[in-house]
């Protein structure tokens, strides 16, 4: 049932394991959620089915999908030609800043979140971030978030004028891969409709190689549960 009272939350949804898991847990909290995808121009446009797929599932107030082109800039294996990294170690995928990151993405996209939480009276904006089983990306650390939220309350109205405190919410952010897959299971996450692949090849499942193919199924061998979703490798 789509929750039509409590406090309304505005909650970045990519369509993917972190960010569906993000969605359940404001949901456990009583929100009223508003779900908020970003198309930004990425190779990986099955993600945004994906994310219809979780929001429908979930149950939220109001699911958007805006479009925001960071393609034009490149800069990324994810928003342009370059070859998305495959069949790293676990000590490279701790190493350094890999080609897919996508530059200033999360500032993009908890601006828009920002943005629209404003409009609603939302104070609250949750994302999906990880600091533990990630690929190093600068704007997923616990210090960017603070920055983030310092900014969110010196650049508004609502903050300028004491109508409220806005809170970056990330539940994730201290746990493994394995922990985030139990508390979404626990939460009634189905995974099979979500979508983490940075390069699926055309017949959409996922390639079973990338960084975020790999990181998925660590998580889902650790916590010892059979991921429900196809690889092609």
């Amino acid at each position: 049932m789509i929750p039509s009272h409590g406090k309304p939350a505005v909650v970045l949804l990519s369509g993917g394991l972190d960010s569906a898991t993000t969605l359940a847990v404001a949901r456990s909290e009583g929100y009223r959620l508003h779900a908020l995808s970003i198309d930004y121009g990425q190779r990986l446009r099955v993600e945004l089915e994906a994310a219809r797929r979780v929001a429908c599932f979930l149950g939220v107030a109001e699911h958007r999908v805006i479009r925001v082109e960071l393609r034009a800039f490149g800069g990324s294996a994810l928003t342009g030609a370059a070859e998305v990294p495959k069949d790293r170690t676990a000590a490279e995928l701790g190493e350094g800043i890999p080609a897919t990151y996508v530059p200033a993405r999360n500032t993009v996209l908890l601006s828009c979140a920002l943005a629209w939480a404003e409009v609603l009276g939302a104070f609250d904006l949750f994302i999906g971030v990880n600091a533990i089983d990630y690929s190093g990306y600068p704007d997923c650390r616990p210090e960017y978030i603070r920055a983030f939220e310092t900014l969110a309350n010196l650049a508004t109205r609502a903050g300028v004028e004491g109508a409220g405190r806005f809170r970056v919410r990330t539940p994730l952010i201290d746990k493994t891969k394995a922990q985030i897959i139990r508390l979404g299971l626990s939460l009634g996450v189905d995974y099979g409709l979500t979508h983490t692949c940075y390069d699926p090849p055309a017949d959409g499942r996922a390639c079973g190689r990338c960084d975020a193919c790999l990181l998925r199924r660590r998580g889902f061998a650790e916590a010892g549960i059979a991921d429900p979703i196809e690889y092609a490798a």
